[in-house]
């Protein structure tokens, strides 16, 4: 269960914190809050593509008895980096990084499977985007083995931007889907590479796989046809470490 240090009351507090640029998991607003100083922070909440929800008074007040005003953030409990510093690191650290973007992906246990996966192949950075993408929660620390006090993770307000960021920083896109063509051992993922899972429901969203330099699938032999997202993601993560400790021995990969 989170803290009350993992929380930030008031309406005036969340305001200023939300405009200094601090980070925010989300803010619980109290149903049918209004006037004009609520305006002018669910406008801040829009503006910067942060998470909201209205929930009862009661709930609020489980929280905590104080001064809320309607309003409490959820500070989250790991700080996410922008995705400029993740890939200045990533490329200080090794000459071929490896990055993990999470398209949709939004149950936090799933996510937390995933990043302990990622952390242990050696994923420099995850990248998820700011709406309809997993958050740092403590379930998802849990889950994670506490991976994700280890690893990077980004939230970006878009991920499409951030795919072609990446690509212009010379990093190869690879998409994992089954309506690939080709299998996943096809792919050389020993370069600098972000692979790209999906959502199990949606799967990755049209503007990523346009942007991909490959897209790859894993073979399949049973009747369901399907593996769970965070098991799909461990095979592909392990496929590249599979290629990358052949070529380069023993070096960091």
């Amino acid at each position: 269960m989170e803290q009350k240090t993992n929380y930030l009351f008031g309406m005036h507090p969340v305001f200023e914190a939300i405009a200094a640029g601090k980070n925010i998991e989300k803010v619980l607003l109290k149903k049918g809050l209004g006037g004009e100083q609520f305006q002018q922070l669910f406008s801040l909440l829009q503006e910067k593509q942060i998470a909201f929800q209205f929930v009862p008074v009661e709930k609020l007040d489980k929280i905590t008895r104080g001064r809320h005003q309607g309003v409490i953030a959820v500070i989250p409990s790991v700080d996410y980096v922008s995705l400029e510093s993740a890939v200045e690191q990533a490329f200080a650290r090794k000459e071929n990084p490896l990055f993990l973007l999470l398209d949709g992906v939004s149950d936090v246990r799933n996510f937390g499977a995933i990043a302990r996966s990622a952390e242990c192949a050696g994923v420099d950075c995850i990248i998820l985007p700011a709406k309809g993408g997993a958050s740092i929660t403590p379930d998802a620390i849990k889950t994670s083995a506490g991976a994700l006090l280890r690893i990077n993770v980004c939230k970006v307000p878009n991920l499409k931007t951030a795919a072609y960021y990446l690509l212009q920083s010379d990093v190869q896109l690879v998409t994992a889907t089954e309506k690939a063509e080709g299998y996943l051992y096809d792919v050389d993922l020993t370069g600098p590479t972000a692979i790209v899972m999906g959502a199990e429901d949606k799967g990755i969203s049209d503007p990523i796989r346009k942007l991909a330099n490959a897209e790859a699938k894993i073979p399949m032999a049973g009747s369901i046809g399907s593996l769970n997202v965070s098991a799909a993601a461990s095979v592909i993560l392990y496929e590249a470490v599979r290629q990358r400790v052949r070529k380069y021995c023993h070096t960091t990969f």
